[in-house]
């Protein structure tokens, strides 16, 4: 089973959880002010609350792959649009926003260009030159 699905079954699940607490759980006006032991709903709820908090934290991690992901290629296209540099020859990874240059540029000007570039793409956080001058 994938990620995708395991997911919308937990959550599919973790609402049908919080619906059964929520009906199971009403209590009479009259009983409220004494202390009652947790019903197995009460726990099925809670099981379910924590269940959707491991979810989001995975959703979170998920999201922040994705972002990386999109980052990477808005900092590609970024380079490949600009004229002399020869963009192919330039790797582009990122990691919580943080956007490494990897591979080489004919030029000490191409690879500050390079970093300028990158530094401009909005949402890095800052670039990591491992930029190298070709020798001629």
């Amino acid at each position: 089973m994938d990620t995708r699905t395991r997911t919308q079954l937990l959550a599919l699940f973790a609402a049908g959880t919080m619906m059964l607490a929520a009906g199971c759980d009403q209590r009479n006006a009259s009983n409220t002010s004494t202390a009652t032991p947790p019903t197995t709903a009460d726990k099925m709820a809670n099981s379910a609350n924590k269940a959707g908090d491991k979810m989001a934290t995975s959703t979170e991690k998920a999201g922040d792959k994705i972002d990386d992901a999109a980052l990477t290629t808005k900092v590609k296209t970024a380079l490949m649009a600009e004229p002399g540099l020869r963009s192919l020859e330039i790797n582009v990874d990122t990691r919580d926003n943080i956007v490494t240059l990897n591979g080489t540029v004919d030029s000490q000007e191409k690879k500050q260009r390079a970093m300028q570039i990158a530094q401009k793409v909005e949402g890095v956080k800052s670039v990591s030159d491992n930029l190298v001058v070709k020798s001629s």
